[in-house]
């Protein structure tokens, strides 16, 4: 196992050492101005990269890759080169070793993160809002997309290439059997999943293995009870979770946990593993995204449960400061263009790319970042799916945005730690508290200077 493990090791070394050496190769020509949007000179075409962290067979690259190739044709000697790593944390690790080594390559996948605001104020990254509107696409897109990549001075260095709506899927049926109704404030949810309990259901599937899904829940009450802006003061170490909304949102996980809400085991329990859960008939909600509409809404679903299966938003409580259509709407990670590369070559592939990708995309039957075409709804759909993509156009402005692309780094590392010891109830609401006041005000402060 040892050797294992430094074989595992110097092969990723390895790799890593070999894209520091390919990446960037091509970009010597770009000015390093993330100001400079359309750039004057030769497109000559050649080889770009972009580094992503998205699945290899998932509709982003498959629509990218059909668009690329399109390009190609026009242009003999260009392609590119998509370096794919879907797990985040190895792809963080190569994201910023590369970004150390000033060596990333044309275009790369990031959150709005501490770590790409510093990029963007070192002047590494292109005005994705100058460019936008250079390229004349700029009001094609949904304000809800564009604002879940804009850093907290409101500033915009990433492209969205997605939007998603996150739900509380449920089965009626069960709902039916325990006698309970869909909850209009958060604060009936606790109640919610004592009945389902009592009914011998499990009241809530989690993948608790992942960490991100319970995380969702710590963003929640704050969301509606002080609005979006919590979270950013919070991260800083200029709100505590010792005040008002803070306690309130850990009184009320804790009470979650009481109430038994998430399935026995969750902390160990895998993405596949809860969704199967729900779509087995054995839990009674689901807090997923629309990305997983080809799952949750066509005749993929088990026709034992298909009829049954029906989504709530996340609910208000009392005196709430967002509306009941305000909730978590993602655009998924952005994609930054690297200024230190940026030439005419990248700003025509962008244009031709980002103008073709909206219909692309939509025919896959998922929801584009840009209002200007129409999902195509899937031939095997049920009449759910044509209702979650038209919720599309009735989200408010107001966005939840998920705490793990807000904290800094170590301080979203314990949260997700100390989440799981509360709803385990190992910990009590105010050791929590304490404890995670400690480490956020610790390195807050240093991540957003």
């Amino acid at each position: 196992m040892k050797h294992r493990k430094l074989f595992a090791a110097a092969a990723t070394t390895a790799a890593l050492a070999l894209l520091l050496t390919g990446c960037g190769a091509g970009g010597s020509s770009g000015s390093a101005d993330p100001t400079n949007i359309h750039p004057t000179g030769d497109i000559k075409p050649r080889e770009i990269s972009w580094l992503l962290s998205r699945p290899a067979d998932g509709g982003v690259i498959t629509a990218m890759k059909q668009i690329a190739d399109e390009y190609a044709k026009d242009h003999p000697g260009f392609s590119l080169n998509l370096i794919s790593t879907p797990d985040r944390p190895s792809y963080i690790q190569k994201y910023e070793t590369l970004a150390a080594a000033n060596q990333l390559p044309e275009l790369f996948d990031t959150d709005a993160t501490p770590f790409a605001q510093k990029l963007a104020k070192q002047g590494k990254m292109m005005d994705a809002t100058a460019l936008l509107k250079d390229l004349g696409v700029y009001d094609d897109y949904r304000p809800a997309a564009l604002n879940y990549q804009r850093f907290d001075d409101g500033s915009l260095y990433m492209v969205p290439f997605e939007f998603q709506l996150e739900f509380f899927w449920y089965n009626k049926a069960l709902f039916q059997q325990a006698g309970v109704q869909i909850p209009t404030s958060l604060d009936d949810i606790p109640a919610m999943c004592t009945k389902l309990r009592a009914a011998g259901i499990t009241p809530i599937a989690l993948d608790g293995q992942d960490q991100w899904p319970l995380e969702r829940y710590m963003s929640y009450y704050p969301f509606r009870t002080a609005g979006p802006d919590y979270i950013q003061s919070l991260k800083k170490g200029d709100a505590k979770l010792s005040d008002s909304t803070g306690t309130a949102a850990v009184n009320w996980l804790s009470t979650l946990g009481t109430a038994g809400c998430f399935q026995d085991g969750f902390s160990s329990t895998g993405y596949s593993d809860a969704q199967a859960s729900f779509t087995s008939g054995k839990a009674a909600v689901y807090n997923i995204g629309t990305w997983e509409l080809g799952s949750l809404a066509t005749d993929k679903l088990d026709p034992a449960i298909r009829d049954n299966i029906d989504y709530f938003t996340l609910p208000v409580t009392k005196g709430s400061v967002t509306d009941a259509n305000e909730y978590v709407s993602p655009s998924g990670i952005g994609m930054a263009v690297n200024s230190k590369t940026y030439d005419p070559l990248v700003r025509d592939f962008l244009s031709f790319a980002l103008k073709r990708y909206p219909a692309v995309y939509a025919a896959t039957g998922a929801l584009s970042p840009t209002t200007n075409v129409s999902t195509t709804i899937p031939a095997n759909a049920t009449p759910l799916y044509q209702r979650a993509v038209d919720q599309a156009n009735t989200v408010g402005d107001k966005t939840a945005m998920p705490w793990d692309t807000q904290l800094d780094p170590t301080s979203n590392t314990r949260l997700q730690q100390e989440l799981t010891l509360l709803l385990q109830g190992e910990t009590k609401p105010d050791e929590f508290i304490s404890t995670m006041d400690g480490v956020i005000g610790e390195n807050g402060p240093k991540a957003f200077k």
